[in-house]
């Protein structure tokens, strides 16, 4: 029966594979995912975070380290209020300062009292990094670990114990690098977890080392990777199969240089791969919208090729690959992607053929047939119109509009006389902006004047006074982005250019492009799109 359900569908196995073990997920995205570049949350932007992953069912949530400064033990303190279902909170620390008792470290003193039932504490596994870093004996290093792991469990806390760079410790000095996490082990630790602090380590590497590390410590081991190699993914995935039962990571691979291994890649990977037993179902379908949501809070675009969770990870171009979907997603899809809380998407551009229009126009609700003659008339028309510059992926209701008029579906809710636009600028004075719009609304003709902060600005606002008084719904309708490309840089100021305007509803967002020498002019037609939809919606 297997044999023959995977001939019908090769996705069955894949994400229904037999349960093996259970995988514990900690998200550093407020520690270590904060150190990235251009990422700086607020204590009111890591409550929300928190709240998030535990929602998501993460099973530790690192915090930062008590004591470096006043933002994280704000955090500490304002989390313990929070009534968290799933997440144990995380602080982070060092080992003890050279030649000081761990009971008199100030660190120590931090994370012990920062109320957290987990701490995480990083160690020198690297005999370079003790001589030539720390400058102290191999000895004294050991003597680090034991009295920090000991200290922390005496003040009854789970200890999980990071060995830094211990990839690179174990190729250079493996007797050493095994003799610190024996260390950790004997005074204590509850998880010994392997860093690839440099992540420069490759996939198998990971595999060899933890698997040997497997069958001679008696603690459970963890993973912990960074990207420099763009392999902290396969190198996490790698160590699970060797015996890892623990993975770190952030959401959306937050991190510093290239970033830590992304968990929105990790999670998925092992649950509907790898048999693991990491997230409900239920909250598994809760990811994508949580690495949204996230990216949101971080002020960071989500990245559209995203593993899994991507706006692009299920979207189709190739006519062929299109057809072939329409039969079986399984052709060209590797898992559902309602299981992870995506969907999948068809892409309208130059590259398409009559299967991505009929499965376009059936999302929007509007019957089409290979058979219909309209249907190839319109491709070309969106072919032609792609060739001059229109680009339908991010202007979905513009291409919406334009089947539903080469179909005769839709008439325009008003139509064109003439618009002007002023600038005047005054020295020591801000630019003052002016919009006339004429308008003929329902057979009459409607004259209004606006400023703006710009010229799309003071437009949009002489066009919604134009249209309130007929078409009340309009005031609810606002512009939320405006991105414009020059499509032809060699052209100079003849350029053409492409305006992409984004706009926002009581209850969802829509997409508009507008093409045209004329930056102004491309504008205007991107914007008459986006509030006929809106209208019409």
């Amino acid at each position: 029966m297997r044999a023959a359900a995977v001939l019908v569908n090769p996705r069955l196995f894949l994400y229904n594979p037999p349960m093996r073990k259970n995988i514990t997920i900690l998200d550093s995205t407020l520690r270590d995912g904060e150190q990235g570049e251009g990422l700086a949350f607020t204590v009111s932007d890591k409550i929300k975070i928190t709240r998030l992953l535990d929602a998501l069912g993460v099973h530790y949530i690192e915090g930062g380290w008590p004591g470096a400064n006043p933002k994280t033990d704000e955090y500490f303190k304002l989390v313990k209020k929070e009534k968290l279902k799933n997440a144990q909170i995380t602080a982070f620390t060092s080992t003890c300062r050279p030649g000081h008792a761990a009971k008199a470290d100030a660190n120590l003193q931090n994370a012990a009292a920062a109320g957290t039932p987990v701490v995480t504490v990083f160690g020198k596994t690297w005999d370079l990094h003790v001589t030539d870093a720390l400058k102290i004996p191999l000895k004294e290093n050991l003597r680090l670990i034991e009295d920090t792991v000991r200290f922390l469990k005496s003040h009854k806390k789970e200890v999980f114990f990071d060995a830094e760079h211990f990839f690179d410790a174990y190729k250079h000095n493996p007797e050493y690098a095994l003799n610190a996490l024996l260390t950790a082990q004997d005074a204590g630790a509850d998880l010994l977890v392997l860093c690839d602090t440099n992540g420069g380590t490759l996939p198998q590497e990971v595999a060899r080392i933890t698997g040997e590390l497997k069958a001679r410590t008696a603690a459970p081991l963890g993973i912990h990777t960074h990207n420099d190699a763009e392999t902290a993914v396969a190198s996490a995935l790698a160590a699970v199969q060797a015996g890892a039962g623990h993975v770190q990571g952030t959401i959306n691979g937050y991190g510093e240089r290239c970033g830590n291994a992304n968990l929105c890649s990790i999670i998925p990977s092992l649950q509907l791969k790898m048999g693991c037993r990491v997230l409900s179902a239920k909250k598994l379908t809760e990811l994508t919208q949580t690495a949204h949501h996230i990216a949101e809070i971080a002020n960071l675009p989500p990245h559209n090729q995203a593993a899994y969770v991507g706006h692009s990870a299920f979207a189709h171009k190739a006519g062929v690959h299109v057809s072939a979907i329409q039969k079986n997603p399984a052709t060209y899809e590797h898992i559902v992607p309602e299981l992870v809380g995506n969907k999948q998407r068809v892409l309208i551009s130059e590259l398409s053929g009559v299967s991505n229009l009929i499965y376009k126009a059936k999302t929007m609700d509007i019957d089409l047939t290979k058979e219909d003659p309209a249907a190839r008339q319109i491709l070309q028309k969106i072919k032609e119109l792609e060739h001059l510059g229109y680009h339908f992926e991010e202007g979905e209701a513009s291409l919406e509009l334009i089947l539903k008029r080469m179909l005769g579906r839709h008439q325009p809710l008003f139509e064109l006389i003439s618009f002007h636009v002023t600038n005047e600028k005054f020295a020591g004075r801000q630019m003052l902006v002016e919009a006339t719009v004429k308008l003929k609304v329902k057979g009459q003709e409607i004259h209004t004047v606006a400023d703006g902060n710009g010229p799309v600005s003071a437009l949009g606002r002489a066009l919604r006074k134009a249209l309130a008084a007929d078409y009340p719904a309009v005031q609810n309708i606002s512009l939320s982005d405006y991105r414009v490309r020059v499509l032809d840089g060699a052209s100079g100021t003849e350029a053409r250019v492409r305006v992409i305007i984004e706009s926002r509803g009581q209850h969802r967002t829509w997409g508009t492009v507008g093409v045209s020498t004329d930056i102004i002019e491309a504008s205007w037609h991107a914007l008459v799109d986006s509030i006929e939809y809106g209208l019409l919606k």
